[in-house]
């Protein structure tokens, strides 16, 4: 899938489930909504946004916890089936926000159109939230930000069979919702509605929102050299993703809830797949260290305007100096 493909596919995702949302408004004013179209939305909206937020984001991205292949395997494919792109481009994109953010080259920051404003607000907001992936001159090398990840030939191949296995995923609440009714062909209908569409929407836009309003609007614990936020209201559908403050100031923490209040899904379920050993190396860190974190960086000064020095990219780092391709996001 070439750049203009993929803006086609990212603006085909971005309208055609509004009409999705649509039918199912109608739908439910009808009555036409029942167990089986609840159970392929809750299951959908699961499967996507674990993928997303422990397959895309804390595994490729940041490399936060180690797995075995069939680990890795679902937890990409679960993450493709969100919509939001092939998982390679994915953590590119994403790495190279981290290395940038809120400056320039961050893919998605909202303050690209300027400040002050009202109207710059808002353009830097949409551009934040959507419009970042309408720009056709926008690239983020895999092979420079993410060279580790393009070794792997079953990531490869799962980007690679992106849009199949998006249609894959549309079609499965259909069979969801049939099987749940005993059998009923409108069940599979709305079932493709509620948990294709409808799932698709939802889950997009409140992921989109961690990387608009995550810049934009909250409470910041650390002072870290850009604008993020932590949204508490945003934990449960990003599935832990919106304590975003807390992210920028330890991106390779496999828990972004830094406090036993902050609802981190994503962190639960890494937990839980460690004590059953499926994943190791899990990165935590402990109230101390936080505590320092948070006393250097007000030190310093933090906002879009602190000094930083952005790391150099795993792939331009002198060869003797290159860390082992499972530590890659550490750098990033």
């Amino acid at each position: 899938m070439d750049g203009r493909q993929h803006r086609l596919f990212i603006l085909a995702v971005s309208l055609v489930p509004l009409l999705g949302v649509a039918v199912a408004m109608v739908l439910l004013w009808n009555r036409a909504f029942g167990v089986s179209d609840v159970v392929s939305l809750v299951v959908m909206y699961a499967i996507g946004g674990i993928g997303i937020s422990t397959g895309f984001h804390r595994m490729l991205s940041h490399r936060s916890f180690k797995s075995g292949r069939a680990v890795q395997d679902v937890l990409a494919v679960a993450g493709t089936i969100a919509g939001q792109g092939p998982a390679i481009i994915w953590a590119a994109h994403h790495r190279r926000h981290h290395r940038v953010a809120d400056r320039d080259g961050d893919p998605h920051s909202p303050y690209a159109g300027g400040e002050g404003s009202r109207r710059a607000i808002l353009k830097g907001l949409w551009h934040a939230h959507l419009g970042w992936l309408f720009d056709e001159e926008l690239t983020s090398d895999p092979v420079r930000y993410c060279p580790d990840l393009v070794r792997d030939r079953h990531l490869r191949w799962i980007s690679e069979h992106f849009v199949g296995i998006v249609v894959a995923g549309l079609a499965a609440p259909a069979l969801i919702g049939f099987a749940v009714s005993g059998g009923e062909p409108m069940a599979a209908l709305t079932g493709f509605v509620w948990g294709g569409l409808v799932r698709l929407f939802l889950l997009s836009h409140f992921t989109y929102a961690v990387n608009s309003l995550g810049h934009f609007h909250g409470r910041r614990r650390f002072s870290t050299p850009d604008e993020s936020r932590n949204i508490g209201w945003l934990a449960v559908p990003s599935f832990g993703d919106s304590w975003h403050n807390n992210h920028h100031a330890f991106p390779r923490a496999a828990g972004h809830g830094m406090r036993w209040y902050e609802i981190d899904p994503s962190a639960w379920l890494i937990k839980g797949l460690a004590a059953l050993g499926l994943v190791w190396d899990v990165i935590e860190i402990d109230k101390d260290r936080q505590d320092q974190r948070a006393a250097g960086l007000a030190r310093i000064g933090g906002g879009r305007h602190a000094r930083n020095e952005p790391p150099v990219p795993l792939a331009e780092m002198p060869r003797r100096g290159r860390r082992p391709a499972a530590d890659a996001a550490d750098i990033e």
